[in-house]
């Protein structure tokens, strides 16, 4: 399980009582005033924990929906347009206006943490506009895998998520084509 400050303030009362429990390594400090009961936590639980307000998107995504074993060495965060800069280099932020940031995302648990995904429907209208952006390869595996699956996607979703972008009939040419 992974804890803000305030969690832990509220769990153990005192901040000698959150001290003592570092101490006896019942919690562990993760990051600045992100704290877990276990050592190592799962990145993608971390920065969930951490950037409430973010939804885990394009690689780390696809690595969770099992559209690619290439394990992503950054986690990938769509943010709100006006949200800070996020300063880590394990982080790779994407702005969206706020209506394209929540269209599409699911409040997912993972061992009792929660996290902000992108659905699938979602994920491959990102990948097809980003499709000149992406390794050549990485992008065949996935789209192979989204072939796998494309009965199982919802289509009314994937026209209302394309009809966000201004370019959507050729996003929807060029999916018809990759995935259908």
């Amino acid at each position: 399980m992974i804890y803000s400050y305030k969690e832990l303030l509220e769990k153990y009362g005192t901040r000698y009582n959150i001290q003592k429990a570092l101490n006896n390594k019942e919690i562990y400090k993760i990051e600045n005033g992100i704290y877990s009961n276990k050592k190592v936590v799962d990145p993608i639980l971390l920065y969930s924990k951490k950037y409430p307000s973010g939804v885990i998107t394009m690689d780390s995504a696809f690595y969770f929906y099992d559209l690619t074993d290439v394990i992503p060495n950054k986690i990938y965060l769509a943010t709100p347009s006006n949200y800070r800069t996020i300063k880590n280099e394990k982080i790779v932020q994407i702005f969206n206006d706020k209506k394209r940031l929540n269209t599409g995302k699911e409040s997912i648990k993972i061992n009792e943490c929660s996290v902000n995904i992108y659905n699938k429907e979602r994920l491959l209208v990102e990948l097809i506009r980003k499709r000149k952006q992406i390794p050549f390869d990485y992008y065949k595996e996935i789209i192979s895998n989204y072939r796998e699956i494309a009965n199982e996607l919802d289509m009314q979703k994937i026209e209302e998520y394309l009809a966000l972008f201004k370019n959507d009939f050729n996003l929807s040419e060029a999916l018809q084509r990759e995935v259908f």
